[in-house]
């Protein structure tokens, strides 16, 4: 049975690295949460690291912006994995050919910028529908819309062989109180279609490669000693089950009223919930604190 803790600090011994979600466990899209900050620096205090890890179609270093923005101090994490970056490295090495149709809004702009990465990038031709190899979405054009509105678009890509990079495979996010959709919500219509999509965020093993190096970079943690926290039961915690990693489930988030939370989830609706979803985590909280 999933353990329901009040803080972080009540396990956080047990660990040397915490692989933290942003939207949800850090921040609602406006503003931080200042447990959150407080518990990520109380466990750096005492020596571990913290991976900022998000679904994000970003850089690092504009999600390093928006943190700041937003109220999250750079005392409280170590590094930053993105599914952006993760899916920028497929996409310049030629994933869905060099003239890409792009599904997104203004501000996932800097997907595109080069990758330093890599020696010898594919240069990448933003084009219309018809003169594209593949499809990049970073988001849909309006996250209010519902997804059905790109059937027309996606039936005429997958007549023609296209692949969908889907830059982050979160299907909503709550910006404050109202739900958006994402680009998950895309691939995923596109993949029901019959047309291929690629994951390059959580809870796919590409982001946690990538996670794993940049953790490396600041000190190398064993994956026993690892724990990813966040509140996606579909990215979050099928991700750190599919590593090998424990979890803490974050309930007030994404899952709040399913899993009847106020302060804290309750455990039946906390264990229906999971056994639902066919998801496991040894431990679970309200919010991140």
């Amino acid at each position: 049975m999933t353990r329901i803790i009040e803080h972080f600090a009540e396990i956080s011994d047990m660990y040397d690295a915490a692989f933290v979600d942003l939207w949800g466990c850090m921040h609602n899209g406006i503003a931080a949460f200042p447990d959150a900050v407080e518990a990520c620096r109380a466990f750096r205090a005492r020596g571990g690291k913290i991976v900022m890890l998000t679904n994000a179609p970003r850089p690092r270093a504009t999600v390093a912006e928006q943190m700041a923005r937003l109220g999250i101090p750079d005392d409280a994490w170590d590094t930053i994995a993105t599914s952006g970056d993760s899916a920028r490295l497929a996409m310049f090495t030629g994933a869905v050919g060099s003239k890409v149709y792009h599904i997104g809004e203004p501000k996932d702009d800097p997907f595109f910028e080069p990758l330093k990465m890599l020696d010898d990038p594919v240069e990448i031709t933003r084009v219309p529908l018809e003169e594209a190899e593949g499809i990049v979405c970073t988001g849909p054009f309006d996250p209010h819309a519902d997804p059905e509105v790109n059937r027309p678009a996606f039936l005429y890509a997958k007549t023609k062989g296209m692949k969908l990079l889907c830059a982050n495979p979160d299907i909503v996010v709550d910006l404050g109180e109202t739900r958006q959709w994402c680009a998950g919500a895309l691939a995923q219509l596109y993949t029901e279609m019959g047309g291929e999509s690629l994951y390059f965020g959580k809870p796919y093993p590409a982001i946690y490669d990538l996670a794993r190096r940049r953790l490396a970079e600041v000190g190398f943690v064993q994956d026993d000693r690892i724990v990813c926290i966040g509140d996606g039961i579909g990215t979050d915690i099928k991700g750190a089950v599919g590593e090998g990693l424990d979890s803490v489930f974050i309930t007030g988030g994404l899952a709040a009223q399913e899993t009847m939370t106020k302060r804290h989830p309750e455990q039946v609706a906390l264990t229906t919930y999971l056994e639902a979803h066919g998801m496991s985590a040894p431990y679970a909280m309200g919010f991140f604190r």
